[in-house]
């Protein structure tokens, strides 16, 4: 689990990312989810946008991300969720 500290430094870290990926009306599915988890693999770090006629909430959304890709959620900000996770192979980020 990420501190209260940590999680401050990783949404200023991610700032200024944009979201790579989008949940849309079918929701998250399997193939997105191997997807999320190569990026985090390779950036650590990313945010996926939730559409308007997406039907599942954020939260619903978030929570399904991180059980399925290991990753820990940072915070959900408007309707953008924003993911870590440690890289096995490629870390680049140093977490205070």
């Amino acid at each position: 689990m990420l501190t209260g500290k940590q999680k401050r430094f990783l949404r200023s870290k991610a700032h200024h990312l944009d979201p790579i990926f989008q949940v849309g009306k079918s929701g998250v599915n399997q193939n997105m989810i191997k997807q999320i988890e190569d990026a985090l693999e390779a950036r650590e770090l990313l945010k996926v946008s939730v559409l308007q006629n997406c039907e599942e909430n954020k939260e619903t959304i978030a929570e399904q991300l991180a059980e399925n890709t290991g990753a820990e959620i940072v915070q959900i900000i408007g309707n953008t969720i924003v993911l870590y996770k440690e890289s096995k192979e490629k870390k680049r980020i140093e977490l205070p």
